[in-house]
């Protein structure tokens, strides 16, 4: 059963909204104890969401009017990928970040459901390959990604800790 009614690219007007949910993500996970998106509190966004939005790089899954999750599918490596996966030279990769669910629908699978809906075709022409990176100490977030059949790429480190790195070819 899908608890979401409409997927689409995110506009401009959604912005607020989506930059609420990912605070409100940021706040759960500091209450869980993890530091994980903990500069969204501070007011820093390292993957720019708005510009994200604005190129089109943002997917949001609503169930009627109210906004269920979303993720960021960005066409082109940003500093951040540069620095976990090294410069990309085939340019067939597509980079998934800012998975998040509204906590009103948390634990019904959606993430799941939002993955399985990436996983049957990349929304982009030339694109083929989904990369994604999560912190390597969250044990339920690995294995989410590998029972979705991601293939996991190995570890790496930057400024704000160490991450495991997964991709899966579309």
């Amino acid at each position: 059963m899908s608890f979401f009614t409409s997927v689409k690219q995110a506009e401009p007007e959604d912005t607020q909204a989506i930059m609420r949910l990912l605070v409100n993500t940021a706040e759960w996970l500091l209450s869980k104890g993890s530091s994980q998106w903990n500069a969204l509190l501070r007011g820093e966004d390292s993957h720019n969401t708005p510009e994200a939005i604005e190129q089109g790089e943002v997917f949001i899954f609503k169930q009627d009017t109210q906004l269920v999750g979303m993720f960021m599918l960005q066409k082109e490596q940003s500093k951040w990928d540069r620095e976990l996966w090294g410069e990309e030279t085939d340019k067939s990769s597509v980079y998934l970040h800012r998975l998040a669910i509204n906590r009103k629908f948390a634990g019904k699978g959606i993430g799941k459901q939002m993955m399985l809906w990436v996983n049957s075709g990349i929304p982009y022409p030339g694109k083929n390959t989904i990369k994604l990176d999560c912190a390597s100490n969250n044990t339920i977030l690995n294995a989410f990604y590998r029972e979705l059949g991601y293939d996991f790429k190995g570890l790496a480190v930057n400024e704000y800790g160490e991450f495991s790195k997964f991709e899966k070819k579309i």
